[in-house]
C-alpha cells in the first residue's frame, strides 16, 4: 500500500506541475484544503475513489493511469525544469545587464543636469561593466562555452573605451595590446578538460 500511495501522490505532482497549478489552486479546484494535497503528494494518505476519479478527469487522464508510474512523465517535467531555469537565469542576467544601463544613463543626467556638461563616456563605459556583469551571471550559471565569447568582448571594449576616452591622445596602438589577448582567449578555449 506504501508504494501504491507514493505512486499515485507521484503521478499528482507531476501532473499538477505540468498544468502550473500550485497546491492551493489545485486543492480549490477539488473543494479540498491544500493541506490534503499536500499529504496525497507525500504519500501520506489516498484521496478516495471519488476523488481520485475528479482528479483524473481534471487531468484528462484514467484512473489507472494515476496508479501506475511514468518514467516519461518524470523525463518530461525534469526537461521543463530545466528550460524554465535557463529561461529564469537568462531573465535575471538582463535585469542584471539593463541595471548597469539604467546606472550610466541616471549618472549621464545627473552630471548633465548639475554641470550641462555631456559626459558620453559613462556609456562607453558602460560596455565593459555589462560584459563583466554578464560574465560573471553566466560563470555563476557554468556556461563555459559563452565565458569565452564574453571575454573576447570585454577585452575590445576596454581597448576602445579607453581608446575613445583618450580620443584626443590618439592612442590606436592600444588595439595591438587586443591580439595577444584575443590568441591567449583563443588557446585557453582549445584546453580540454578530463572526463569525470
Amino acid at each position: 500500500m506504501e508504494d501504491l500511495r507514493r505512486i499515485i501522490g507521484r503521478n499528482i505532482v507531476l501532473l499538477r506541475a505540468k498544468s502550473h497549478l500550485t497546491q492551493a489552486e489545485f486543492a480549490q479546484q477539488l473543494h479540498y484544503t491544500d493541506k490534503a494535497v499536500s499529504k496525497w503528494e507525500r504519500g501520506d494518505s489516498v484521496p478516495d475513489i471519488a476523488v481520485l476519479k475528479q482528479i483524473a478527469d481534471l487531468f484528462g487522464v484514467t484512473v489507472d493511469y494515476l496508479l501506475h508510474e511514468h518514467e516519461e512523465s518524470e523525463k518530461l517535467l525534469l526537461a521543463e525544469d530545466v528550460v524554465t531555469k535557463r529561461h529564469n537565469q537568462l531573465l535575471i542576467s538582463l535585469i542584471a545587464v539593463i541595471g548597469v544601463w539604467f546606472l550610466a544613463v541616471l549618472a549621464f543626467a545627473i552630471t548633465y543636469m548639475a554641470t550641462r556638461i555631456l559626459l558620453w563616456q559613462v556609456f562607453v563605459f558602460a560596455v565593459p561593466v555589462s560584459l563583466i556583469v554578464a560574465l560573471v551571471f553566466n560563470s555563476v550559471w557554468g556556461r563555459t562555452r559563452v565565458n569565452y565569447l564574453l571575454i573576447s568582448l570585454l577585452l575590445w571594449s576596454i581597448l576602445l573605451a579607453l581608446y575613445l576616452f583618450l580620443l584626443s591622445k590618439n592612442l590606436w596602438a592600444l588595439f595591438l595590446i587586443g591580439i595577444p589577448g584575443q590568441i591567449c582567449v583563443i588557446l585557453s578555449s582549445r584546453i580540454r578538460r578530463p572526463r569525470r
